[in-house]
Protein backbone atom coordinates (compact mmCIF):
# COMPACT_ATOMS: atom_id res chain seq x y z
CA UNK A 1 0.00 0.00 0.00
CA UNK A 2 1.15 3.51 -0.81
CA UNK A 3 -0.17 6.81 0.50
CA UNK A 4 1.14 9.71 -1.57
CA UNK A 5 1.74 13.23 -0.28
CA UNK A 6 -1.58 14.29 -1.77
CA UNK A 7 -3.23 11.59 0.40
CA UNK A 8 -4.05 9.27 -2.49
CA UNK A 9 -4.16 5.56 -1.70
CA UNK A 10 -2.95 2.93 -4.19
CA UNK A 11 -2.64 -0.82 -3.65
CA UNK A 12 -1.29 -3.92 -5.37
CA UNK A 13 -0.75 -7.64 -4.74
CA UNK A 14 -3.04 -10.42 -3.56
CA UNK A 15 -6.70 -9.52 -3.98
CA UNK A 16 -8.65 -12.73 -3.46
CA UNK A 17 -11.10 -11.00 -1.12
CA UNK A 18 -11.10 -7.59 -2.75
CA UNK A 19 -8.63 -6.18 -0.24
CA UNK A 20 -6.99 -4.05 -2.96
CA UNK A 21 -10.24 -2.13 -3.17
CA UNK A 22 -10.56 -1.47 -6.91
CA UNK A 23 -14.09 -2.95 -7.30
CA UNK A 24 -12.81 -6.37 -8.44
CA UNK A 25 -11.24 -9.45 -6.91
CA UNK A 26 -8.18 -11.20 -8.30
CA UNK A 27 -4.46 -10.55 -8.19
CA UNK A 28 -3.20 -7.02 -8.84
CA UNK A 29 0.46 -7.03 -9.86
CA UNK A 30 0.72 -3.24 -10.28
CA UNK A 31 -0.48 -0.23 -8.25
CA UNK A 32 -4.21 0.31 -8.45
CA UNK A 33 -6.16 3.32 -7.26
CA UNK A 34 -8.46 2.36 -4.40
CA UNK A 35 -12.03 3.12 -5.40
CA UNK A 36 -13.30 6.29 -3.74
CA UNK A 37 -9.99 7.05 -1.99
CA UNK A 38 -8.23 9.17 -4.58
CA UNK A 39 -7.46 11.78 -1.89
CA UNK A 40 -7.76 12.50 1.80
CA UNK A 41 -6.17 9.33 3.22
CA UNK A 42 -4.25 9.76 6.48
CA UNK A 43 -3.12 6.19 7.15
CA UNK A 44 -3.78 2.56 6.25
CA UNK A 45 -3.71 -0.65 8.32
CA UNK A 46 -3.88 -4.26 7.16
CA UNK A 47 -5.44 -7.25 8.87
CA UNK A 48 -5.24 -10.90 7.95
CA UNK A 49 -7.31 -10.53 4.76
CA UNK A 50 -8.78 -7.05 5.06
CA UNK A 51 -7.69 -3.43 4.86
CA UNK A 52 -8.87 -0.23 6.53
CA UNK A 53 -8.10 3.42 5.87
CA UNK A 54 -8.29 6.41 8.21
CA UNK A 55 -9.25 9.54 6.31
CA UNK A 56 -8.09 13.09 6.97
CA UNK A 57 -11.62 13.80 8.24
CA UNK A 58 -11.29 11.07 10.87
CA UNK A 59 -13.55 8.55 9.16
CA UNK A 60 -12.84 4.82 8.78
CA UNK A 61 -13.44 2.77 5.63
CA UNK A 62 -12.66 -0.96 5.29
CA UNK A 63 -12.68 -3.57 2.50
CA UNK A 64 -11.75 -7.17 1.79
CA UNK A 65 -12.65 -10.32 3.73
CA UNK A 66 -15.54 -9.90 6.17
CA UNK A 67 -16.09 -13.40 7.54
CA UNK A 68 -16.05 -12.16 11.14
CA UNK A 69 -17.47 -8.70 10.56
CA UNK A 70 -14.02 -7.10 10.64
CA UNK A 71 -15.13 -4.49 8.08
CA UNK A 72 -17.58 -3.06 10.61
CA UNK A 73 -20.40 -2.47 8.10
CA UNK A 74 -23.01 -4.61 9.92
CA UNK A 75 -22.62 -7.56 7.54
CA UNK A 76 -20.44 -10.59 6.83
CA UNK A 77 -20.30 -9.78 3.11
CA UNK A 78 -16.86 -9.39 1.55
CA UNK A 79 -16.37 -5.95 0.00
CA UNK A 80 -14.17 -5.17 -3.01
CA UNK A 81 -14.47 -1.41 -2.51
CA UNK A 82 -14.17 0.65 0.69
CA UNK A 83 -17.25 0.73 2.87
CA UNK A 84 -17.93 3.02 5.82
CA UNK A 85 -17.56 1.55 9.28
CA UNK A 86 -20.89 2.06 11.02
CA UNK A 87 -20.75 5.02 13.39
CA UNK A 88 -17.17 5.99 12.52
CA UNK A 89 -17.52 8.40 9.62
CA UNK A 90 -15.61 11.05 11.62
CA UNK A 91 -13.87 11.61 14.93
CA UNK A 92 -11.21 8.84 14.79
CA UNK A 93 -7.55 9.64 15.51
CA UNK A 94 -5.90 6.19 15.56
CA UNK A 95 -6.58 2.86 13.89
CA UNK A 96 -5.17 -0.67 14.19
CA UNK A 97 -5.91 -4.10 12.72
CA UNK A 98 -4.77 -7.55 13.77
CA UNK A 99 -2.02 -8.33 11.25
CA UNK A 100 -2.63 -12.08 11.35
CA UNK A 101 -6.15 -11.94 12.70
CA UNK A 102 -9.65 -10.70 12.05
CA UNK A 103 -10.47 -7.79 14.32
CA UNK A 104 -10.07 -4.02 14.10
CA UNK A 105 -9.98 -1.22 16.69
CA UNK A 106 -10.13 2.57 16.60
CA UNK A 107 -9.38 5.36 19.05
CA UNK A 108 -11.74 8.33 18.85
CA UNK A 109 -10.68 11.94 19.29
CA UNK A 110 -12.20 11.79 22.78
CA UNK A 111 -9.80 8.96 23.68
CA UNK A 112 -12.37 6.15 23.61
CA UNK A 113 -11.63 2.71 22.10
CA UNK A 114 -14.08 0.87 19.87
CA UNK A 115 -13.49 -2.57 18.30
CA UNK A 116 -15.25 -4.95 15.92
CA UNK A 117 -14.84 -8.35 14.23
CA UNK A 118 -13.67 -11.69 15.61
CA UNK A 119 -14.04 -11.99 19.37
CA UNK A 120 -13.46 -15.66 20.18
CA UNK A 121 -10.85 -14.82 22.82
CA UNK A 122 -12.49 -11.61 24.03
CA UNK A 123 -10.11 -9.46 21.97
CA UNK A 124 -12.79 -6.82 21.38
CA UNK A 125 -12.86 -6.01 25.10
CA UNK A 126 -16.63 -5.66 25.42
CA UNK A 127 -16.99 -8.36 28.09
CA UNK A 128 -18.14 -11.09 25.71
CA UNK A 129 -16.85 -13.55 23.14
CA UNK A 130 -19.50 -12.66 20.56
CA UNK A 131 -18.55 -11.65 17.03
CA UNK A 132 -19.40 -7.97 16.47
CA UNK A 133 -20.36 -6.68 13.03
CA UNK A 134 -20.22 -3.03 14.12
CA UNK A 135 -17.98 -1.18 16.58
CA UNK A 136 -18.57 -1.79 20.28
CA UNK A 137 -17.17 0.13 23.22
CA UNK A 138 -14.21 -1.41 25.02
CA UNK A 139 -15.22 -1.66 28.68
CA UNK A 140 -13.58 1.00 30.84
CA UNK A 141 -11.88 2.79 27.96
CA UNK A 142 -14.33 5.58 27.20
CA UNK A 143 -11.56 8.21 27.40
CA UNK A 144 -7.85 8.69 28.02
CA UNK A 145 -6.38 6.44 25.27
CA UNK A 146 -3.88 7.65 22.65
CA UNK A 147 -3.19 4.48 20.61
CA UNK A 148 -3.95 0.78 20.23
CA UNK A 149 -1.94 -2.21 19.03
CA UNK A 150 -2.87 -5.83 18.37
CA UNK A 151 -1.50 -9.32 18.32
CA UNK A 152 -3.32 -12.20 16.68
CA UNK A 153 -5.96 -12.48 19.39
CA UNK A 154 -5.10 -9.87 21.98
CA UNK A 155 -5.23 -6.08 22.03
CA UNK A 156 -3.48 -3.39 24.07
CA UNK A 157 -4.01 0.34 24.62
CA UNK A 158 -1.60 3.10 25.59
CA UNK A 159 -3.18 5.75 27.81
CA UNK A 160 -2.52 9.46 28.02
CA UNK A 161 -0.56 8.99 31.26
CA UNK A 162 1.60 6.29 29.66
CA UNK A 163 -0.22 3.34 31.17
CA UNK A 164 -0.85 0.07 29.32
CA UNK A 165 -4.01 -2.03 29.41
CA UNK A 166 -4.51 -5.30 27.49
CA UNK A 167 -7.33 -7.77 26.86
CA UNK A 168 -8.11 -10.97 24.97
CA UNK A 169 -6.08 -14.16 24.62
CA UNK A 170 -3.53 -14.68 27.39
CA UNK A 171 -2.34 -18.23 26.74
CA UNK A 172 1.29 -17.09 26.68
CA UNK A 173 1.02 -14.29 29.22
CA UNK A 174 0.78 -11.60 26.55
CA UNK A 175 -1.63 -9.50 28.63
CA UNK A 176 1.09 -8.91 31.23
CA UNK A 177 -1.32 -9.08 34.17
CA UNK A 178 0.50 -11.73 36.18
CA UNK A 179 -1.59 -14.73 35.18
CA UNK A 180 -2.36 -16.91 32.18
CA UNK A 181 -6.08 -16.21 32.26
CA UNK A 182 -7.83 -14.69 29.26
CA UNK A 183 -9.66 -11.44 29.94
CA UNK A 184 -12.66 -10.18 28.01
CA UNK A 185 -12.16 -6.67 29.41
CA UNK A 186 -8.99 -4.55 29.77
CA UNK A 187 -6.60 -5.31 32.61
CA UNK A 188 -3.64 -3.25 33.76
CA UNK A 189 -0.24 -4.48 32.64
CA UNK A 190 1.60 -5.08 35.89
CA UNK A 191 4.09 -2.30 36.58
CA UNK A 192 3.11 -0.19 33.57
CA UNK A 193 0.53 2.15 35.04
CA UNK A 194 2.41 5.19 33.68
CA UNK A 195 5.56 6.30 31.88
CA UNK A 196 5.28 4.31 28.63
CA UNK A 197 5.98 6.18 25.37
CA UNK A 198 5.75 3.37 22.76
CA UNK A 199 3.90 0.08 22.57
CA UNK A 200 3.83 -2.77 20.06
CA UNK A 201 2.22 -6.20 20.14
CA UNK A 202 3.77 -9.16 18.40
CA UNK A 203 1.94 -12.36 17.55
CA UNK A 204 1.92 -13.61 21.15
CA UNK A 205 4.15 -11.16 23.00
CA UNK A 206 4.12 -7.45 23.69
CA UNK A 207 6.84 -4.85 24.29
CA UNK A 208 6.98 -1.25 25.48
CA UNK A 209 9.49 1.57 25.81
CA UNK A 210 9.44 3.61 29.02
CA UNK A 211 10.16 7.34 29.10
CA UNK A 212 13.68 6.61 30.35
CA UNK A 213 14.39 4.49 27.26
CA UNK A 214 14.15 1.18 29.10
CA UNK A 215 12.57 -1.61 27.04
CA UNK A 216 10.20 -4.05 28.69
CA UNK A 217 8.53 -7.16 27.22
CA UNK A 218 6.18 -9.93 28.29
CA UNK A 219 4.39 -12.96 26.89
CA UNK A 220 5.64 -15.81 24.71
CA UNK A 221 9.38 -16.39 24.98
CA UNK A 222 9.98 -19.81 23.44
CA UNK A 223 12.71 -18.41 21.20
CA UNK A 224 14.04 -15.88 23.69
CA UNK A 225 12.23 -13.05 21.93
CA UNK A 226 11.58 -11.05 25.11
CA UNK A 227 15.32 -10.82 25.78
CA UNK A 228 15.84 -12.13 29.31
CA UNK A 229 18.40 -14.86 28.68
CA UNK A 230 16.08 -17.87 28.73
CA UNK A 231 12.99 -19.22 26.95
CA UNK A 232 10.44 -19.03 29.78
CA UNK A 233 7.19 -17.22 29.03
CA UNK A 234 6.48 -14.23 31.28
CA UNK A 235 3.08 -13.12 32.53
CA UNK A 236 4.52 -9.88 33.95
CA UNK A 237 6.77 -7.26 32.39
CA UNK A 238 10.49 -7.90 32.45
CA UNK A 239 13.35 -5.65 31.44
CA UNK A 240 15.14 -6.61 28.26
CA UNK A 241 18.67 -7.34 29.43
CA UNK A 242 22.00 -6.21 28.04
CA UNK A 243 20.99 -3.39 25.70
CA UNK A 244 23.12 -0.93 27.64
CA UNK A 245 21.73 2.28 26.09
CA UNK A 246 18.27 3.86 26.02
CA UNK A 247 16.01 2.50 23.26
CA UNK A 248 14.57 4.93 20.71
CA UNK A 249 12.61 2.40 18.65
CA UNK A 250 12.02 -1.34 18.34
CA UNK A 251 10.58 -3.90 15.97
CA UNK A 252 9.40 -7.49 16.25
CA UNK A 253 9.72 -10.26 13.69
CA UNK A 254 8.05 -13.65 13.78
CA UNK A 255 10.39 -15.07 16.43
CA UNK A 256 12.92 -12.30 17.09
CA UNK A 257 13.07 -8.70 18.26
CA UNK A 258 15.41 -5.78 17.53
CA UNK A 259 16.05 -2.46 19.24
CA UNK A 260 17.42 0.82 17.89
CA UNK A 261 19.44 2.49 20.62
CA UNK A 262 19.81 6.21 21.24
CA UNK A 263 23.31 6.17 19.72
CA UNK A 264 22.00 4.72 16.44
CA UNK A 265 23.10 1.14 17.05
CA UNK A 266 21.02 -2.01 16.45
CA UNK A 267 20.78 -5.03 18.74
CA UNK A 268 18.66 -8.15 18.10
CA UNK A 269 17.68 -11.28 20.03
CA UNK A 270 15.52 -14.40 19.74
CA UNK A 271 15.40 -16.96 16.96
CA UNK A 272 18.37 -16.94 14.60
CA UNK A 273 17.66 -19.90 12.33
CA UNK A 274 18.00 -17.73 9.24
CA UNK A 275 20.58 -15.26 10.51
CA UNK A 276 17.88 -12.75 11.44
CA UNK A 277 19.89 -11.44 14.40
CA UNK A 278 22.66 -10.20 12.11
CA UNK A 279 25.46 -11.13 14.52
CA UNK A 280 27.38 -13.32 12.07
CA UNK A 281 26.05 -16.62 13.45
CA UNK A 282 23.03 -18.91 13.38
CA UNK A 283 22.93 -19.13 17.16
CA UNK A 284 19.64 -18.26 18.87
CA UNK A 285 20.18 -15.55 21.49
CA UNK A 286 18.23 -14.89 24.66
CA UNK A 287 20.12 -11.62 25.14
CA UNK A 288 20.52 -8.70 22.74
CA UNK A 289 23.49 -9.06 20.39
CA UNK A 290 25.09 -6.31 18.33
CA UNK A 291 24.24 -6.41 14.65
CA UNK A 292 27.59 -6.49 12.87
CA UNK A 293 28.63 -3.16 11.41
CA UNK A 294 25.57 -1.34 12.74
CA UNK A 295 26.87 -0.08 16.05
CA UNK A 296 25.86 3.48 15.04
CA UNK A 297 24.42 5.52 12.19
CA UNK A 298 20.98 3.84 11.93
CA UNK A 299 17.78 5.91 11.88
CA UNK A 300 15.07 3.26 11.41
CA UNK A 301 14.63 -0.52 11.67
CA UNK A 302 11.88 -2.81 10.44
CA UNK A 303 11.53 -6.60 10.67
CA UNK A 304 9.74 -9.02 8.39
CA UNK A 305 9.09 -12.63 9.32
CA UNK A 306 12.73 -13.73 9.43
CA UNK A 307 14.68 -10.78 8.08
CA UNK A 308 15.38 -7.23 9.19
CA UNK A 309 16.37 -4.05 7.37
CA UNK A 310 17.92 -0.84 8.62
CA UNK A 311 17.80 2.64 7.12
CA UNK A 312 21.11 4.46 7.59
CA UNK A 313 21.83 8.14 8.11
CA UNK A 314 23.05 8.33 4.50
CA UNK A 315 19.59 7.05 3.38
CA UNK A 316 20.97 3.74 2.18
CA UNK A 317 19.64 0.37 3.35
CA UNK A 318 21.20 -2.78 4.78
CA UNK A 319 19.35 -6.05 5.35
CA UNK A 320 20.09 -9.45 6.89
CA UNK A 321 18.46 -12.81 7.62
CA UNK A 322 16.32 -15.06 5.45
CA UNK A 323 16.82 -14.50 1.74
CA UNK A 324 15.14 -17.45 0.00
CA UNK A 325 13.01 -15.02 -2.00
CA UNK A 326 15.79 -12.44 -2.43
CA UNK A 327 14.12 -10.16 0.10
CA UNK A 328 17.50 -8.78 1.16
CA UNK A 329 18.00 -7.15 -2.25
CA UNK A 330 21.66 -8.16 -2.64
CA UNK A 331 21.23 -10.01 -5.95
CA UNK A 332 21.37 -13.45 -4.29
CA UNK A 333 19.04 -15.83 -2.52
CA UNK A 334 21.52 -16.87 0.18
CA UNK A 335 20.68 -16.19 3.83
CA UNK A 336 22.91 -13.53 5.37
CA UNK A 337 24.04 -13.66 8.99
CA UNK A 338 25.35 -10.08 8.79
CA UNK A 339 23.98 -6.95 7.07
CA UNK A 340 24.47 -6.57 3.31
CA UNK A 341 23.86 -3.52 1.16
CA UNK A 342 20.71 -3.45 -0.89
CA UNK A 343 21.94 -3.09 -4.47
CA UNK A 344 20.84 -0.78 -7.27
CA UNK A 345 18.60 1.47 -5.23
CA UNK A 346 19.28 4.17 -7.78
CA UNK A 347 18.54 6.91 -5.24
CA UNK A 348 18.49 7.44 -1.50
CA UNK A 349 15.60 6.05 0.53
CA UNK A 350 13.62 7.96 3.11
CA UNK A 351 12.00 4.94 4.73
CA UNK A 352 12.03 1.15 4.51
CA UNK A 353 9.22 -1.34 5.15
CA UNK A 354 9.51 -5.12 5.32
CA UNK A 355 6.93 -7.79 4.62
CA UNK A 356 7.50 -11.47 5.43
CA UNK A 357 9.09 -12.23 2.04
CA UNK A 358 9.60 -8.87 0.34
CA UNK A 359 10.90 -5.40 1.12
CA UNK A 360 10.33 -1.88 -0.18
CA UNK A 361 11.33 1.71 0.32
CA UNK A 362 10.31 5.24 -0.54
CA UNK A 363 12.95 7.18 -2.44
CA UNK A 364 13.93 10.77 -1.81
CA UNK A 365 12.42 11.58 -5.21
CA UNK A 366 9.04 10.23 -4.13
CA UNK A 367 9.24 6.86 -5.92
CA UNK A 368 8.91 3.37 -4.53
CA UNK A 369 11.44 0.56 -5.00
CA UNK A 370 10.58 -3.02 -4.03
CA UNK A 371 12.38 -6.36 -4.12
CA UNK A 372 11.92 -9.98 -3.05
CA UNK A 373 9.10 -12.45 -3.54
CA UNK A 374 6.59 -11.37 -6.17
CA UNK A 375 4.23 -14.33 -6.26
CA UNK A 376 1.22 -12.08 -5.77
CA UNK A 377 2.55 -9.02 -7.53
CA UNK A 378 3.67 -7.44 -4.27
CA UNK A 379 6.71 -5.87 -5.93
CA UNK A 380 4.23 -3.93 -8.05
CA UNK A 381 6.12 -3.71 -11.34
CA UNK A 382 3.59 -5.55 -13.51
CA UNK A 383 5.40 -8.90 -13.58
CA UNK A 384 5.42 -11.97 -11.35
CA UNK A 385 9.06 -13.16 -11.00
CA UNK A 386 11.27 -12.82 -7.95
CA UNK A 387 13.66 -9.88 -7.99
CA UNK A 388 17.12 -9.96 -6.44
CA UNK A 389 17.51 -6.17 -6.56
CA UNK A 390 15.08 -3.25 -6.16
CA UNK A 391 12.72 -2.59 -9.04
CA UNK A 392 10.89 0.65 -9.76
CA UNK A 393 7.23 0.18 -8.93
CA UNK A 394 5.27 1.00 -12.05
CA UNK A 395 3.01 3.96 -11.51
CA UNK A 396 5.18 5.03 -8.56
CA UNK A 397 8.15 6.34 -10.55
CA UNK A 398 11.26 8.08 -9.36
CA UNK A 399 11.55 11.72 -10.25
CA UNK A 400 11.50 12.29 -14.01
CA UNK A 401 9.89 8.95 -14.91
CA UNK A 402 6.26 8.54 -15.92
CA UNK A 403 4.35 5.27 -16.27
CA UNK A 404 1.32 5.53 -18.52
CA UNK A 405 0.16 2.02 -19.25
CA UNK A 406 1.01 -1.20 -17.49
CA UNK A 407 0.65 -4.85 -18.46
CA UNK A 408 1.11 -7.83 -16.13
CA UNK A 409 0.75 -11.49 -17.06
CA UNK A 410 0.34 -14.72 -15.11
CA UNK A 411 0.18 -17.70 -17.45
CA UNK A 412 -2.53 -16.92 -19.96
CA UNK A 413 -4.11 -14.22 -17.81
CA UNK A 414 -3.18 -10.66 -18.69
CA UNK A 415 -3.85 -7.72 -16.39
CA UNK A 416 -4.10 -4.15 -17.65
CA UNK A 417 -4.15 -0.89 -15.79
CA UNK A 418 -4.46 2.52 -17.39
CA UNK A 419 -4.00 5.02 -14.57
CA UNK A 420 -1.17 7.50 -14.51
CA UNK A 421 1.14 8.94 -11.90
CA UNK A 422 2.93 12.13 -12.80
CA UNK A 423 6.58 12.56 -11.80
CA UNK A 424 5.64 15.33 -9.38
CA UNK A 425 3.23 13.09 -7.42
CA UNK A 426 5.57 12.04 -4.59
CA UNK A 427 4.95 9.23 -2.14
CA UNK A 428 4.84 10.14 1.54
CA UNK A 429 4.41 6.74 3.21
CA UNK A 430 3.37 3.16 2.59
CA UNK A 431 2.71 -0.12 4.37
CA UNK A 432 3.05 -3.66 3.08
CA UNK A 433 0.08 -6.02 2.84
CA UNK A 434 1.44 -9.11 4.47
Amino acid sequence: FVVSQDERLRCWGSNGYGQVGDTLSGLRPTPIGVFGLTSGVASVVTGGLHTCALTQQGGVKCWGNNKYGQLGDDSVIDRVIPTDVVGLTSGVMDLAAADGGFHTCAVTDSGAVKCWGDNEQGQLGDGSSAVRLTPVDVVGLSSGVVSVTMGDEHSCALTTVGGVKCWGDNGDGQLGAGSGDDSWTPVDVDGLESGVVALEAGKNHTCAIASDGLMKCWGKNFYGQIGIGNNSDRTRTVNVLGIGEPVDDFTAGARHSCALTSDGGVKCWGSNWSGELGDGTLITRGYPADVLGLESGVTLINSGGQHTCALLENEQVKCWGRNTESQLGDNTNFLRTAPVHVLDLGTALETVQTGPLHTGGITSGGGVGCWGANTFGQVGDGLIPWYNTPQVVLGMPTQGLTANYIVGQIGSHVYYTGWNLAPDDPVASFVNNH
